[in-house]
């Protein structure tokens, strides 16, 4: 009876320590593009996003970090587009590397309105369950950009890492055309 009111007293502050503990996805970074050089992914990098321009390179899976080569895909930066502010653009943010994989988003504005939002390139490491909540996150983040008109999203449970790098991707190409 007297170490009741001990075990109880420590059952509730390791709860409140618990429930009070906060992950930040800390190791997103961006990754340049093979052969390209983007201005982007630099500004990205400074703007405070938790990654760091430059970063990628190849080598081997450490424990938590996979091998952060990105698939050969889509370059960053503007693609061909009307030079006036009322056309309709297109655009691909840098790599970026969450984690579980690397990401690009695919942003299209229409003068000053976000109509798509889509992935222009991912690369989960062959990782099974990093593919099946990507399947699942990912549109859910490509409606919450459309809804926002901004890359200020809500993100989605259970995705983190992979909701905090369509972010800050998004955010890079959006900033690439002016688009704030």
């Amino acid at each position: 009876m007297k170490r009741t009111p001990i075990v109880v007293t420590a059952t509730v502050a390791g709860l409140a320590g618990v429930l009070a503990f906060h992950t930040s996805p800390s190791d997103i970074k961006l990754v340049p593009s093979a052969g390209t050089t983007s201005p982007q992914a630099g500004q990205a990098g400074q703007a405070g996003q938790g990654g760091t321009a430059g970063q990628g390179g190849q080598g081997g899976t450490t424990a938590g970090q996979p091998a952060s080569t990105p698939s050969a895909g889509p370059t960053s930066g503007p693609s061909p587009a009307p030079s006036g502010k009322s056309g309709t653009r297109t655009v691909d943010g840098p790599a970026v590397n969450y984690s579980y994989g690397v990401l690009s988003v695919s942003v299209t504005v229409s003068g000053r309105k976000i109509v798509k939002v889509g992935i222009a390139s991912l690369n989960d490491d062959e990782n099974f369950r990093s593919e099946q909540i990507d399947q699942q996150a990912i549109p859910i983040l490509e409606q919450q950009a459309i809804q926002a008109q901004s890359a200020k999203i809500q993100g989605v449970s259970g995705a983190s890492y992979t909701s905090a790098g369509f972010e800050t991707s998004l955010q890079a190409a959006l900033r690439s055309i002016g688009f704030s």
